[in-house]
């Protein structure tokens, strides 16, 4: 049972991290251009502009993505209460993997928005 617990918490990581930061990136995106922390891509740090458009749109996608995972994994995880300490892992591992793909998905409609609001020297079409 504790396995399951701590596989639980682990599990539910990710989605408490996308709310937290795609919160953070809406409401109060980092205020300089950099390269130690925020959304950074080539495309997000060609200007201000672009800085503030990737976060913003980052943090929604990543809130809605964390809005759903959380309850999903929960839910998952909830099927393998009881069972061995094998089952539990490659169950709590899959589910983070599938998470963490999902987080990384979210890389691609916010590069697609960028490039469809913003040329590729960062100023807005």
């Amino acid at each position: 049972m504790w396995f399951w617990v701590f596989m639980m918490a682990v599990d539910l990581l990710v989605p408490f991290t996308m709310l937290y930061f795609g919160r953070r990136f809406i409401k109060k995106p980092p205020k300089e251009v950099n390269a130690a922390f925020g959304y950074r891509t080539t495309m997000s740090m060609k200007s201000r502009e672009t800085w503030e458009f990737a976060h913003h749109y980052c943090g929604k996608l990543w809130q809605i993505c964390g809005l759903l995972l959380l309850p999903i994994s929960f839910i998952i995880m909830l099927f393998f209460l009881g069972k061995n300490i094998v089952t539990v892992s490659i169950a709590g591992g899959v589910v983070c993997a599938v998470q963490i793909a999902i987080m990384l998905c979210t890389l691609i409609p916010t590069e697609l928005a960028l490039r469809r609001n913003f040329d590729r020297n960062g100023f807005k079409r």
